[in-house]
C-alpha cells in the first residue's frame, strides 16, 4: 500500500519535512500492525478459539437454565395432574360410598319390612292356632308358644311315637 504525498504539497522547509517523514511513519507503522495481525494465523486462531469458547459457555450455562426451567415446569404439570387425580378419585370414592349407603339402608329397610310382616303372619298364625285349640288346652299352647323348647320336645317324641305304630301296624298286617 503506498501513501503518496500530493503534487504541490512540499516541504517548505526541514521542520516540517520532519513532520511529514514522522506522520507516513506512523502510518506506515499503523499498517505494518495491520498486516501482522493478518498473518499471524496462530494469534487469530487463538483469539477465534477464545470468542468460541466464551460463545459455549453462554450457550452452555443458557441450555442448563432452559433445562432447569423445563424441569420446573413439568414438575409443576405432573403436580397438577396428581392433584386432579386425586381428586377425580376422591369424588368417585364419595360417590361409591354414597351409593354404597345408599344400598346398605334399602337392604336394612326391605329385610325389617320383611320380618315385621314375617312377625305379624307369625302373630296372626299364632291366634288362629290358639282359637283352634280347645278351651281347656289353650293355656298349655300359650306357655309353650312362650317356652318353645319343651314344646318341641313333646312335639318330636310324638312324631316318633305315631310313627312307630304306623310302622307296627304295617308289619302286622304283612
Amino acid at each position: 500500500m503506498r501513501h503518496r504525498i500530493p503534487h504541490g504539497s512540499g516541504a517548505k522547509g526541514p521542520d516540517e519535512l520532519r513532520q511529514q517523514i514522522e506522520q507516513a511513519r506512523h502510518q506506515l507503522g499503523h499498517t505494518v500492525a495491520q498486516l501482522v495481525g493478518k498473518t499471524d494465523v496462530a494469534e487469530r486462531a487463538r483469539v477465534r478459539a477464545a470468542d468460541l469458547k466464551d460463545k459455549a459457555g453462554a450457550m452452555t450455562v443458557q441450555l442448563r437454565v432452559s433445562a432447569a426451567q423445563a424441569g420446573h415446569d413439568m414438575q409443576g404439570r405432573a403436580v397438577k395432574a396428581g392433584h386432579v387425580v386425586q381428586g377425580r378419585a376422591a369424588k368417585a370414592g364419595h360417590a361409591v360410598q354414597g351409593r354404597a349407603a345408599q344400598a346398605g339402608h334399602a337392604v336394612q329397610g326391605r329385610a325389617a319390612q320383611a320380618g315385621h310382616v314375617v312377625q305379624g303372619r307369625a302373630g296372626r298364625v299364632g291366634h288362629a292356632v290358639e282359637e283352634a285349640v280347645p278351651q281347656p288346652l289353650r293355656g298349655a299352647v300359650r306357655r309353650g308358644m312362650r317356652h318353645p323348647g319343651p314344646v318341641l320336645a313333646v312335639g318330636v317324641l310324638g312324631a316318633a311315637a305315631v310313627t312307630a305304630a304306623i310302622a307296627w301296624r304295617r308289619l302286622r298286617h304283612h
